[in-house]
């Protein structure tokens, strides 16, 4: 990673959550969560979250570097309807070495929905690729696809 990402640096990034980001669309194998009004879904509202930290961080990569998602602490405070426009606000408060921390906060327009803090990690992405493959051997799945250079997950 280039020694350019400074503590305070932010993104915003914007989303209109359609209904394919609802609850019962987060598992559809799930009767529970079929039955369940058609909001947006907090596993979908953290991987909003991780977009927007992963645009905070896009610039500081080098090349062949990738990001990977190892905490997330977020609160889901309120429901968010199909139409609306969440912004999710990312801002940087710790480098310490490869490990990134970010305070994030969403709101719909009408309200705050969401907040907390999520880390990532910034991994040589052949290595973690490399890594992933091995243990698809052990598990005698196919090896993973790995679309464009230096994905972030």
């Amino acid at each position: 990673m280039k020694d350019t990402l400074k503590v305070g640096d932010r993104s915003r990034l914007e989303f209109t959550v359609p209904a394919s980001k609802t609850v019962p669309n987060l598992y559809p194998e799930s009767p529970d969560f079929q039955a369940m009004p058609a909001v947006f879904a907090t596993g979908f509202m953290v991987g909003l979250m991780e977009w927007g930290c992963l645009e905070v961080l896009k610039p500081h990569l080098e090349a062949g570097e990738g990001s990977l998602g190892i905490h997330v602490n977020v609160s889901h405070s309120a429901a968010t309807v199909p139409g609306q426009t969440v912004t999710v606000d990312c801002e940087c408060t710790a480098v310490n070495g490869r490990r990134v921390s970010f305070k994030v906060v969403a709101h719909d327009g009408i309200e705050a929905i969401g907040s907390g803090t999520h880390d990532r990690m910034v991994v040589p992405w052949k290595r973690f690729v490399g890594l992933v493959n091995a243990k698809a051997a052990r598990a005698g799945a196919a090896e993973i696809a790995v679309p464009g250079q230096g994905g972030q997950a």
